[in-house]
């Protein structure tokens, strides 16, 4: 059995100076999305905790590049480093990393693993739903975007620009995340995650328009 206090301290320490939409917050609750998908499909809990703490510890790499540095591959080289100075068994590193190197959503590496198919899908449903709906405009608020923009075009605005709304990427990404679900448990909740999300921005459009 692993411990997971040493590598929850270690994953904790990359998230000091980080608070918004991709915060520790944010890991702690995949970390909870993650185990009750596990226990519902009966995979390893220890694999599938330790890969929900060590997820985004790339984040911050990420970030300083201005996306440049793939925060999935970044972290998992380095969880797969620490994990080795905790003399944890090489097959149950491999196993970590894979899904750590393969939950990004604009990925090309393919989540071949119940593990990593489980991760992949708790860090998409923390997209979607109520949360996913608050994340979004955090991560809005932090790039100066606009509040809402109903009649935004993804295809000639930019991302992290004033046109970033939350609704923007709603119609870019986040109202597709339902059918990228990799497994049985995933694709319940992100039913009913997605049609709350649906709901919201249908009423914020009406609201804006004066017509609620």
């Amino acid at each position: 059995m692993l411990e997971l206090d040493p590598i929850r301290q270690y994953a904790r320490s990359f998230f000091e100076e980080n608070s918004g939409c991709h915060g520790w917050e944010h890991t702690e609750r995949v970390l909870a999305l993650a185990r009750r998908i596990a226990v519902a499909e009966g995979a390893d809990l220890d694999v599938v905790s330790a890969s929900a703490l060590l997820h985004d510890i790339g984040r911050r790499e990420e970030s300083a590049s201005n996306g440049a540095c793939c925060h999935a591959a970044y972290g998992a080289e380095l969880a797969g480093t620490f994990l080795e100075s905790l003399a944890v068994d090489r097959d149950v590193i491999q196993r970590i990393v894979h899904c750590i190197a393969a939950h990004r959503f604009r990925n090309s590496l393919h989540p071949e693993t119940l593990e990593a198919r489980i991760l992949f899908d708790a860090d998409k449903l923390d997209s979607i739903g109520a949360v996913g709906i608050g994340r979004a405009f955090q991560f809005a608020g932090e790039v100066g975007a606009r509040l809402h923009d109903p009649a935004v075009d993804p295809a000639t605005t930019r991302p992290y620009s004033i046109h970033d709304t939350a609704y923007r990427e709603y119609l870019v990404k986040l109202r597709y995340l339902k059918d990228r679900m990799l497994t049985a448990s995933g694709r319940r909740l992100a039913k009913e995650r997605s049609a709350f999300m649906d709901a919201f921005f249908a009423r914020l459009n009406d609201e804006v328009a004066g017509e609620l």
